[in-house]
């Protein structure tokens, strides 16, 4: 069986198995709950620790071996425009889809009194307490940390990534023996690194098995029932920014099929939905667009890393369509101006929300305030949060994925998605 059809499977048997489980957990008096909790926090654990090495090592490897200065300035040039183009891009979809199906509408009558807030309304406010926009200064200060092993430490990824970029631009820079040897030293570190993230993603099918086992047992899908128009309109504007917009890249700019990357990104993009986390991803994502979509190290160790920091479609574009509907669930008719200042928002936020605590509910209560809606608001959405949570983070990481893609052929690479690569990947795991 190939292997993201592994993952697949593991997939629906865990999504079964957690439906099946008591309000204990426990499934013909065995306690599998505490079973699938263990198992899938392993596997996220081992996905997180191979995540600051091998991303370090990468970018510094990748850049030492880009080239000249013009070279690193077009790469890096191309990466942001189309990051910040794509998320745009994504925001506009959810903006469009919200206004057509007015999910905070029943029967053209707001809905808010139907809904209710959710019971965890408090405990969310609680964990923002004290955050709001001045929270997004703080991330350019995370840019330069100063204790890099603290950032490394402690997840902090953006900090990480920029000293890896300065280190590898002055290490691609220094002219001696010593400097050559340090080069050396980091490729056989990065290639270490892949050979041992090739070891944990082999234990995916497992991992995603508990991880969607433990998700459909304590979150269910009652909770989409209130909030079922809601919940389709943001799965809608995902499914057409990754299904359609992506793919027409894919198809027009790279001249490449977006079927053949789907198949290719498959373990990854199924790994970001069971684990709702990019970073967490990132080892996959790094080893199937290299492995198996074929683009070189140079581009996707620079694209990629950059893309789990700061490249997030799909959270933009749930935190524009989570506001309209707050908006129209209280009976407020946003104009232009505020529409657009909520596209304006959600794209910057995006961009550095996932180094704050909270993630996206953060950013949607800063855009609730600028448009004078309570903060209590976000209540109305807490219920289905996880389950769009996991959809949004797919997205995301198919949105790296393509912009690998694009960069990579961009800088003239021919090798990319022009032969199937899944057999010869597959018999690397077994």
């Amino acid at each position: 069986m190939k292997f993201h059809n592994q993952v697949l499977l593991a997939m629906v048997l865990g999504a079964g198995l957690g439906l099946l489980l008591d309000e204990q957990g426990t499934l013909a008096g065995l306690p599998l709950l505490g079973a699938l909790t263990l198992v899938g926090t392993l596997f996220i654990n081992a996905l997180k620790m191979v995540v600051v090495p091998l991303v370090t090592s990468a970018i510094i490897s990748g850049i030492t071996n880009i080239g000249g200065g013009t070279h690193l300035g077009r790469l890096g040039g191309k990466t942001v425009a189309y990051y910040l183009l794509t998320t745009l891009i994504a925001v506009l979809v959810g903006l469009v889809l919200a206004n057509l199906l007015t999910p905070g509408e029943v029967d053209g009558q707001p809905a808010g009194d139907q809904l209710g807030l959710s019971a965890d309304t408090d405990d969310a406010l609680a964990g923002m307490a004290g955050r709001g926009a001045g929270d997004f200064a703080g991330i350019l200060l995370k840019a330069l940390p100063p204790n890099i092993v603290a950032a490394a430490v402690n997840g902090q990824l953006l900090g990480l990534i920029v000293f890896a970029l300065l280190f590898g631009i002055f290490l691609r820079a220094a002219d001696s023996t010593g400097a050559a040897r340090l080069r050396e030293t980091i490729d056989g570190l990065y290639e270490t690194m892949m050979a041992l993230t090739l070891f944990v993603i082999r234990f995916a099918p497992l991992g995603v098995f508990a991880l969607v086992g433990k998700t459909a047992a304590t979150t269910g899908y009652e909770a989409i029932e209130p909030l079922a128009w809601f919940f389709v309109t943001v799965v809608a504007a995902l499914f057409l920014h990754a299904a359609v917009i992506m793919p027409l890249l894919i198809r027009l700019v790279a001249r490449r099929s977006p079927v053949r990357h789907a198949r290719a990104m498959m373990p990854a993009l199924l790994t970001a939905f069971s684990s709702a986390s990019s970073s967490a991803t990132l080892p996959m994502t790094l080893e199937c667009v290299e492995k198996r979509a074929g683009v070189s190290n140079r581009s996707a160790s620079f694209v990629l890393p950059l893309g789990a920091t700061m490249n997030m479609d799909g959270t933009a574009l749930y935190e524009c369509v989570a506001v309209l509907f707050i908006a129209q669930a209280y009976g407020m008719d946003l104009s232009i101006a505020q529409q657009a200042s909520v596209v304006v928002i959600a794209l910057l936020t995006s961009i550095g929300v996932a180094g704050i605590p909270s993630a996206s509910l953060v950013a949607i209560t800063v855009i609730l305030g600028t448009l004078g809606l309570p903060a209590e608001a976000i209540g109305l959405i807490l219920a289905t949060d996880r389950l769009l949570d996991m959809f949004r983070t797919a997205v995301n990481v198919w949105g790296d994925s393509v912009g690998a893609v694009l960069v990579a052929r961009s800088e003239g690479e021919e090798q990319v998605l022009t032969a199937d690569m899944d057999d010869a990947w597959r018999a690397s795991t077994s």
